[in-house]
């Protein structure tokens, strides 16, 4: 199916909003909880997390400082080209600190993999990984991030952050667009 008419289908939903926000408020809990007198250097994963990342850190009871950093696999593709390219790095050194990365969607885990791998040679005192969504049955290395959100199937998800070829960002729900068949 032409990527055209992709853009003109409304996707359908997957996780309503209401289930985002109380799964959110959970892990919010869950966070502040396991990093309680500890301050936290939250870096976003751009560009997908940033939504999940704003609506989560406003939630968190704990000092932290936040870090963006630019990370790019996909292209306009449907499936992760395993290719990870840094389009925006952090300043701030991470020695010592407890890091904790914010990821839209553990797919492959390749960019995942590969972000933690270069972040543990700068050595934080801690490092972990929170993902909004994980599907288990498409990783292709052995990586599970410390929280995630949801667990989905093989779904093309979009919305709350996440784009289809620089689509459907803005919606306020993760919804999916079926394949053509």
């Amino acid at each position: 199916m032409p990527m055209s008419e992709h853009r003109n289908k409304q996707p359908k939903v997957l996780i309503p909003e209401v289930k985002l926000q109380a799964r959110l408020a959970e892990l919010a809990q869950e966070i502040s909880h396991d990093y309680r007198d500890r301050e936290v250097t939250a870096i976003c994963l751009l560009k997908g997390s940033f939504v999940f990342f704003s609506d989560l850190i406003r939630r968190l009871d704990v000092p932290m400082t936040c870090e963006f950093l630019g990370v790019s696999s996909y292209g306009n593709r449907m499936v992760s080209s395993g290719e990870v390219k840094i389009t925006l790095d952090i300043n701030e050194p991470l020695e010592n600190k407890h890091v904790l990365i914010f990821d839209d969607i553990v797919d492959t885990g390749l960019t995942l993999s590969y972000i933690m791998n270069s972040l543990r040679a700068r050595n934080p005192a801690t490092l972990k990984s929170c993902s909004l969504l994980m599907k288990p049955d498409s990783l292709k290395v052995d990586i599970e991030p410390d929280y995630v959100g949801f667990k989905i199937g093989g779904e093309f998800v979009v919305g709350y952050g996440i784009d289809f070829a620089g689509q459907f960002r803005g919606l306020p729900y993760i919804g999916y667009i079926e394949h053509g068949h």
